[in-house]
């Protein structure tokens, strides 16, 4: 069996096996066991969270949803070069993932990363080689984007969207449903045509499509909670003031291991950031406050990316997005877009 199977959590392969009954495609496997691909599994999708007691969160990796994003193309296309597209679409993901988007200061698109990753996988012989012997060219796998059943704008539903609500609903963010709630979403997607004729996953049954939305929208919301933004600006600042004092660059935030880079941090001799570090890792809630704390490391974002969907619908013969049809999904997409936190964050500790 292949070693990164082996050691793969037994509920991620059961969710891999819904996603793809017929299992991994043999012609993926010499793709994922690149070492670019293989560099993702030391990533976790939590961007940092994961590392604070704030959070219950379970590992998922960035190898692990990029596999499974391909094999949600694979099962709807057998497209090789979608199925590619999918694998390779975080290969540029760097160590705490969305928080480096943060430090970027894109924290409405978070795509700030994404602009590495022709260069990561032009630079790889190993890809390269295998594209060569698909007789697959560079451009065909490059972006994601120019596949809509891999991607496509918010608020339409593509396999990456799908992919991060089914595994973030699962604990990877928070436990809301089980892996028969996620196979009866699932086995409920077909390609469908959307308003501008253009193929995009969509849902056979009204009922099914309000239960993922209604998930949809409390995890939307879990996305921008105060604790999120506060740990993902923490980490952001701690990178930055690490880079500035030269203890770390960008470069190693790309070839070291979340595991690593902690590391790093907590063996930082400099100023407090060992310190505040571990105070952070440590803390168990945070505190929200209209006005700016004084004396307190205090976080304030308003313009956090929004992650919502709003898919298509079976509606007799015709495919409809489903707030037109459906008052309950869309008062939870309305509260998914209205969800507001207080404008400050801060730890209640010396930090």
């Amino acid at each position: 069996m292949n070693q990164y199977l082996e050691n793969l959590n037994i509920n991620i392969k059961n969710y891999f096996k819904i996603l793809s009954p017929e299992g991994i495609p043999e012609f993926l496997w010499d793709y994922i066991n690149t070492k670019e691909m293989q560099k993702q599994n030391g990533i976790s999708v939590s961007c940092g969270t994961i590392y604070s007691k704030m959070y219950n969160q379970i590992w998922y990796s960035s190898l692990d949803h990029s596999i499974a994003v391909a094999l949600i193309v694979w099962n709807f296309t057998k497209d090789k070069k979608q199925t590619l597209a999918g694998l390779f679409h975080d290969v540029a993901t760097p160590a705490f993932k969305h928080t480096v988007d943060f430090m970027n200061g894109d924290y409405e698109k978070q795509e700030s990363t994404e602009e590495l990753t022709t260069d990561i996988i032009k630079n790889s012989k190993e890809i390269m080689a295998l594209l060569k012997r698909d007789g697959i060219k560079l451009e065909e796998v490059n972006d994601y984007h120019i596949y809509p059943i891999a991607d496509n704008d918010t608020p339409k539903l593509a396999a990456d969207r799908l992919e991060y609500t089914l595994s973030n609903g699962l604990g990877v963010t928070e436990k809301i449903w089980e892996l028969d709630d996620v196979k009866k979403i699932y086995q409920n997607i077909e390609v469908q045509k959307n308003e501008n004729g253009i193929e995009e996953l969509g849902f056979k049954d009204k009922k099914i499509a309000e239960k993922f939305v209604h998930t949809m929208s409390k995890l939307s919301c879990l996305y921008r909670r105060s604790e999120t933004k506060y740990s993902m600006q923490f980490l952001a600042d701690t990178i930055k003031e690490m880079s500035n004092k030269n203890l770390i660059t960008i470069n190693d935030l790309y070839a070291l291991s979340e595991k690593e880079v902690i590391e790093r941090i907590q063996n930082c001799k400099y100023g407090d950031i060992s310190k505040c570090f571990k105070i952070w890792k440590n803390a168990t809630e945070v505190v929200q406050s209209d006005e700016k704390v004084e004396n307190k490391y205090c976080v304030s974002i308003d313009n956090v990316k929004i992650r919502y969907i709003n898919p298509l619908v079976r509606n007799k013969n015709e495919f409809t997005r489903l707030n037109k049809i459906s008052e309950k999904a869309d008062n939870d997409i309305k509260k998914a877009l209205n969800f507001k936190t207080k404008k400050y964050t801060y730890l209640n500790s010396d930090f």
